[in-house]
C-alpha cells in the first residue's frame, strides 16, 4: 500500500513518524514495515513476525479536533509478542493490492564456498604437482574438514576453504588439525588456509600456528579466466 500515514510505535522505546507518503509493506508472515523513498531496503519501522493486526475504526470529526490535523480513513494496530504496538494512522490511500508471490526458491549465489570447495576438490594440483584428493568433507569430533589431501609426498594435508578467509577460519582449521594429529593412521597432518581473499592478520595467526594460506582464482579454477585479455 502506497498512503499518507502516521506511524507511532510503542514498547522498549517509542517512536514517531509525522504524517507523509510511504510504502506500507504486509506480508503473508505477518510481519508489517513502513518504507520512505530512500534508505534502499532498510524500512523506517517494521514488526517481526509473529504478530498481529487489527484495523481500527477511524476517529469521527469532532468539534475538539485538533486544527490541521488530517482526518484518517483507517487505523491499524499491530501488536508483537513482546507487548510491543505499531499504530498506522492512515489519512490517504493512493494504492492497495495484494499480490500472492508463492514459494521462493531462495538466493543462489556464484562463488559460495560449496561451489570453491567442490572446484578444488576437482583440481587438488591448485595446491601443488603431485597432489591427490582424499575426501572431500573429512568428518572429525567437531566437524567436518573440508578437503583431506595428499601431496606428492604422501602426507595428508587438512586443507579448509573460505571465501574470505580470517582470523576465526585460522582458528577453525587449527582445531580440525589438533584432532586429526591425534590419529596415528595420518600422522602429522599439515594445514592448508585457502580462500579467494586472505586478511593480513589471518595470515600472521596462520604462519603462527605453521599453517600453509594459498589464495585461490575461482574464474581461474572454473577456466573463465583468459590469459590473454590481460593487460599483465
Amino acid at each position: 500500500m502506497i498512503a499518507r500515514c502516521q506511524v507511532d510505535y510503542a514498547g522498549r522505546l517509542t517512536a514517531h513518524l509525522p504524517m507523509a507518503k510511504r510504502l506500507i509493506l504486509v506480508k503473508s508472515d505477518g510481519s508489517v514495515s513502513v518504507h520512505a523513498d530512500d534508505r534502499a531496503y532498510k524500512p523506517l519501522n517494521w514488526m517481526s513476525p509473529p504478530c498481529s493486526m487489527t484495523e481500527l475504526p477511524a476517529p469521527s470529526p469532532d468539534a475538539d479536533a485538533v486544527p490541521g490535523l488530517e482526518p484518517l480513513t483507517a487505523v491499524w494496530e499491530v501488536k508483537g509478542k513482546d507487548g510491543d504496538t505499531l499504530q498506522i494512522s492512515l489519512a490517504e490511500v493512493f494504492h492497495d493490492s495484494s499480490h500472492e508471490l508463492g514459494i521462493d526458491p531462495g538466493l543462489q549465489k556464484d562463488g559460495v564456498e560449496a561451489h570453491l570447495q567442490a572446484l578444488l576438490a576437482e583440481h587438488p594440483e591448485t595446491f601443488g604437482a603431485g597432489w591427490s584428493l582424499v575426501r572431500r568433507e573429512y568428518m572429525t569430533a567437531i566437524g567436518p574438514v573440508d578437503l583431506l589431501c595428499r601431496d606428492e609426498t604422501g602426507r595428508y594435508i587438512a586443507v579448509e576453504v573460505k571465501r574470505r578467509g580470517d582470523i576465526d577460519g585460522v582458528e577453525q582449521l587449527t582445531r580440525y588439525l589438533e584432532l586429526m594429529r591425534r590419529d596415528p593412521l595420518l600422522g602429522k597432518v599439515h594445514g592448508v588456509f585457502a580462500a579467494q581473499q586472505i586478511k593480513p592478520q589471518a595470515r600472521v595467526l596462520a604462519a603462527d600456528r605453521g599453517i600453509t594460506c594459498v589464495t585461490v582464482d575461482y574464474d581461474a579454477l572454473r577456466g573463465m579466466d583468459d590469459p590473454t585479455e590481460r593487460l599483465f
